[in-house]
């Protein structure tokens, strides 16, 4: 990812002081993941930035916000922003919520009504489009469109868990699901109603192989694949008598500049 040039060198895991983590996730400073060539798959999981996030939910006196005429009620510990009148973003009018410890950057475009948990990165230029969830610790790269509908699931335990990764230059089409710590690949094209776990299966008929992630080694969707949403046959005579099939993601071609086209989003949007 671009957002990699940002980043200081690789911090040795220590533990981290809550009390000023949230600061440090929203300026960038820190990150649930991070960008390291020599990690596998690319990231480095930073299981002790989960660990204090979750130190300041041990903390269960609840407090109240007023924001305009909205109110909020959470754990003391974890506020809403309150400083997103202030960015280089557009929060559009609409009921959208960003909650305290998220990176938003520059360019940023928030639709309404979504919601970015605590511990997200949202690198800059990215559009989140209208009822998306950007779960807590997700790290999303630079220039992404996450399209309406989007789910983006989040992690917060076990900390040494990956959260789910979408890198730079990414489209996720409407009503897609990325759970258990997913990984897609840069410039990737995901279709809309694709559903990928940590454990999908994923059939590559470009290169007539099958992709899978397991619990220890979630998925990876490959830089610059185009992923539709396929089906398959079940097994047994059964489920061949009654013509049952499964629901699987296919990895029919590799982006060209057909696909780009059709998933470029005006720049005046942004």
């Amino acid at each position: 990812m671009t957002t990699e040039a940002t980043l200081p060198s690789r911090t040795p895991s220590m533990a981290i002081n809550p009390a000023g983590v949230l600061d440090d996730l929203e300026a960038g400073r820190l990150r649930a993941a991070e960008p390291d060539a020599t990690a596998p798959d690319g990231w480095h999981v930073r299981a002790e930035v989960k660990a204090a996030i979750l130190a300041l939910f041990a903390d269960r006196t609840s407090r109240s916000w007023t924001a305009g005429p909205l109110t909020f009620r959470d754990r003391a510990g974890i506020p809403p922003r309150a400083d997103l009148a202030e960015g280089p973003w557009r929060i559009v009018p609409g009921g959208s919520a960003i909650r305290r410890g998220t990176h938003l950057g520059d360019g940023v475009v928030v639709m309404p009504p979504s919601y970015v948990n605590v511990g997200a990165f949202v690198g800059a230029g990215t559009m989140i489009d209208s009822h998306v969830l950007v779960g807590s610790c997700a790290q999303i790269g630079e220039r992404v469109h996450l399209a309406a509908g989007v789910t983006i699931g989040g992690v917060l335990e076990p900390p040494g868990a990956r959260p789910v990764i979408v890198e730079d230059d990414v489209f996720v089409g409407a009503g897609s699901a990325l759970l258990e710590g997913v990984l897609v690949g840069r410039c990737a094209v995901i279709g809309a109603g694709v559903t990928l776990t940590g454990t999908s299966r994923l059939y590559d008929l470009v290169r007539e192989r099958v992709l899978e992630g397991s619990p220890g080694r979630p998925l990876v969707v490959p830089a610059n694949a185009v992923v539709v949403p396929g089906a398959r046959a079940m097994p047994g005579e059964f489920a061949k008598t009654h013509g049952l099939s499964v629901s699987t993601a296919v990895l029919f071609k590799d982006r060209d500049a057909g696909t780009s086209a059709r998933v470029a989003l005006e720049e005046a949007l942004r």
